[in-house]
């Protein structure tokens, strides 16, 4: 009977020892986070016809333990490479007062991302329209662990490229 049980855990812990999490493999199957993007023509506009709010479905629905990070596309910095700001993104005017913030709300289902402010219609259309944003999905666990206003940091730590960012109509 002890051989029996000695064999059963000798095969059990090479089944288990086989098992790897390795990128050995073409695709990266160990690697968390989805990222989606809105691309042309399918920009965001924030007009009072949608009550300075937009939103994203999820083709899925995350599991319980998943967040919605979000970020605004500001430009590109001196080298030509983009720059994504970390909502929520507060605007402020000249005399220190708070102008309007990007903010957002996320369920399992959907983000919704809005504009708040005092006079909302007052925002410069750069800010209002053609506006483009990246949903990063990453685990609750993992997102408390790290800056996440830092977009360069998250996606170099989810070992995620731009190739394997989603282009989709938010």
């Amino acid at each position: 009977m002890k051989k029996i049980i000695t064999l059963f855990a000798f095969v059990s812990f090479l089944a288990i020892s086989g098992c790897s999490t390795s990128d050995d493999f073409e695709e990266d199957f160990d690697t968390i986070g989805t990222v989606y993007e809105n691309v042309a023509p399918d920009y965001y506009n924030f007009t009072p016809d949608n009550n300075y709010s937009v939103g994203f479905d999820f083709p899925v629905p995350l599991v319980e333990s998943d967040v919605a990070l979000v970020y605004r596309f500001d430009g590109t910095d001196n080298a030509g490479r983009p720059v994504w700001q970390a909502l929520p993104e507060t605007y402020y005017f000249d005399d220190g007062t708070r102008d309007f913030s990007f903010k957002y709300i996320f369920t399992r289902d959907y983000v919704d991302i809005y504009l708040d402010g005092n006079s909302r219609s007052t925002i410069s259309a750069d800010y209002r329209l053609n506006q483009i944003f990246r949903i990063v999905v990453v685990p609750a666990d993992f997102a408390a662990s790290m800056d996440t206003s830092n977009y360069a940091e998250v996606m170099n730590t989810l070992k995620i490229s731009e190739t394997n960012v989603k282009k989709v109509k938010l």
